[in-house]
């Protein structure tokens, strides 16, 4: 193992957890889903309150892994979360209740992103989380940008594709669409991107403007 390989690891495994994230890890793994990293789930919950999130929007509910990671020191702060998904909705209401949010705080919604999104307030939210089909993501993008306040920020968990983005021999949809937005992302002077190997690969990008 190289010493990058053990650095990553070793991020990997340092964050400590609430026993409720470690049961939706175990949910999400039972319904096959693929939830965040703990190393990424740290991050958001770092990225919550460096940037005083109160409004926090999510594509891609899961059974909820980054919306407890997102409001873990937040109590403040109300996420709204739209999951496709009616039986991952039903875990994350559990585990949200579970965890001591009310359901005014974690406003979880049924629905494709693509019709709800364009339905939400304009620049109305501080964090703005992609983590949903990666074929969409240029759409999802281009409306996230659209409703998150200037100074806040779009993640996008799994920008690296297990690898493939880098490999130009990987050329299936999803891996072309996150190279498009990575892209996008790095010819655009209204936004400030960065983009760390944390867990599956963390793109942040920071809407410019006052």
């Amino acid at each position: 193992m190289s010493k990058l390989e053990r650095n990553w690891q070793y991020t990997e495994q340092y964050p400590s957890e609430t026993d409720t994230l470690v049961r939706a890890r175990r949910v999400s793994l039972e319904l096959g889903i693929e939830p965040v990293s703990r190393a990424v789930s740290a991050e958001l919950s770092a990225l919550a309150v460096l940037s005083g999130a109160r409004a926090i929007c999510e594509i891609g509910t899961g059974v909820g892994v980054s919306g407890l990671s997102l409001l873990r020191h937040r109590p403040d702060a109300i996420l709204t979360s739209i999951e496709i998904e009616p039986e991952y909705l039903r875990e994350a209401r559990s585990l949200f209740s579970e965890a001591g949010i009310p359901a005014s705080r974690a406003r979880l919604v049924e629905g494709d992103a693509r019709h709800v999104m364009p339905r939400l307030n304009l620049s109305a939210y501080d964090i703005v989380l992609l983590d949903a089909e990666q074929s969409q993501l240029l759409e999802y993008f281009e409306h996230a940008l659209g409703i998150v306040r200037p100074g806040g920020a779009i993640v996008v968990p799994s920008a690296l594709g297990h690898g493939r983005v880098p490999d130009p021999a990987s050329r299936d949809e999803s891996t072309q669409a996150l190279r498009d937005l990575l892209a996008v992302v790095a010819e655009s002077d209204a936004i400030a991107p960065a983009l760390s190997p944390t867990g599956d690969g963390l793109l942040t990008v920071v809407r410019l403007g006052g």
